[in-house]
């Protein structure tokens, strides 16, 4: 007969590495969601992106990342570094106790965390699209995944400084949808806007995606993968406690993406006097990303409130940074970065164990570490190997150009 305390860490490892497919599968909401909103000629390279990052990110994760997440000591600022000077193997030398973690298989937690440093990576990859060379984009994939993420990673989820001043956030609205965002702003601004998006008179000039149902189709995908990426987060269900939460975690992601597609699509249809799609589109994820901070304490109609305050704040963002003419195809610095700092600012108002203070902390470190750090490495990338495609390149679009085929060949002239 099976002892319960064998039983309970056998369900809540099953549980946990479920919870880790459920955010692989975000991998494929981000796919579909920027194949959707890019223009027909990139969806090919976007879709080669993504699955290129998340395999780099899996990969460097499991050779240094997790290591300088969770191997260094408490309230410290720099990780170990064993991994990176070839004094320890990556993540065995975290894993050497084999399955000794209190609830559930060590093996189980790795997995869960490697699918989160890619959701982090994926951010980055939509709000770059259209006019970023593939090679430079996937060599700064190494760099994030590998060592950026993993140490503000460290600050946090591992234990370091951050942790240790009271920084909340329950799965990552700061720690992840922050860090995604502030990378991705970071190659923005070096990059600079796509060809055609700004006039020369401060007009701006709409770029349509290709394929809106696959992006809402994305965005589906997006939502039922963030029941995992926060409903994992509990990191065990195998009493009656940790069940309740599981199941009050649930509640409140779903209620909080629906308030936000409920602001963003009445916002629009009050300012731009449409029902814009890609703004509800986008008000989902505002609203997932502005509950992954504390998807817990908050009541439903509370989570619902968050949402809301999501929706409204990610159709405000994307208008003010089309005016300060930082062209993101797709939205993600507003829905992940803006809303991930509003997240991380709500905890406090529905858990009294939080405070203002450690929440602005933590925003202000993990933005000006991942964004510098960041932007140090966009610029080492620029100087070597360049990191934008040509003018011509770009008219004809990167499909052919970076992967030498077509998403959409049958919509295309005949080139006999």
């Amino acid at each position: 007969m099976v002892e319960l305390p064998e039983l309970s860490y056998a369900l809540d490892t099953f549980y946990f590495l479920i919870c880790g497919v459920l955010v692989m599968w975000m991998a494929a909401g981000f796919s579909m969601l920027e194949a959707g909103l890019v223009r027909s000629k990139n969806t090919a390279e976007i879709l080669t992106k993504n699955i290129a990052l998340f395999a780099i990110a899996c990969t460097m994760y499991l050779l240094v990342g997790y290591y300088l997440m969770y191997s260094s000591g408490a309230g410290g600022v720099l990780p170990s570094l064993g991994a990176l000077i070839g004094s320890e193997n990556g993540v065995d030398a975290v894993l050497a106790g084999g399955d000794d973690a209190p609830y559930y298989s060590m093996r189980s937690d790795f997995f869960f965390q490697v699918v989160f440093v890619a959701t982090a990576m994926s951010i980055v990859s939509g709000a770059v699209a259209e006019r970023m060379k593939l090679w430079a984009f996937l060599a700064f994939a190494v760099v994030m995944t590998g060592f950026i993420y993993p140490v503000s990673g460290y600050w946090t989820w591992g234990g370091g400084w951050l942790a240790e001043v009271g920084y909340s956030d329950y799965a990552g609205s700061g720690i992840v949808h922050l860090a995604g965002a502030a990378a991705a702003l970071a190659g923005v601004l070096v990059l600079g806007p796509r060809k055609g998006k700004y006039g020369k008179d401060g007009s701006i000039f709409a770029i349509p995606g290709a394929n809106l149902p696959l992006a809402t189709l994305g965005t589906f995908i997006l939502w039922m993968g963030w029941f995992g990426f926060n409903g994992g987060s509990e990191l065990k269900m195998s009493d009656v406690a940790s069940a309740n939460n599981v199941a009050q975690v649930f509640v409140n992601t779903n209620a909080a993406a629906a308030g936000g597609v409920i602001a963003a699509l009445v916002l629009a249809k009050l300012w731009f006097r449409k029902a814009d799609l890609t703004m509800a589109l986008n008000g989902a994820i505002a609203g997932l990303v502005a509950i992954t901070a504390d998807p817990l304490s908050p009541s439903a109609l509370g989570a619902v409130l968050i949402g809301v305050v999501g929706g409204l704040l990610v159709v405000t963002s994307i208008v003010v940074l089309d005016k300060l003419k930082l062209d993101d195809p797709v939205g993600a610095i507003s829905a992940h970065g803006v809303v991930g700092i509003w997240g991380v600012l709500a905890v406090p108002f529905t858990n009294a164990e939080a405070g203002f203070g450690p929440q602005i902390i933590g925003i202000l470190g993990i933005f000006v570490w991942v964004f510098v750090a960041s932007l140090v490495v966009w610029l080492i990338l620029k100087a070597v190997m360049g990191i934008r495609v040509t003018e011509e390149e770009e008219y004809e679009g990167v499909d052919l150009t970076e992967c030498g085929l077509e998403a959409y060949p049958e919509f295309s002239a005949s080139k006999k």
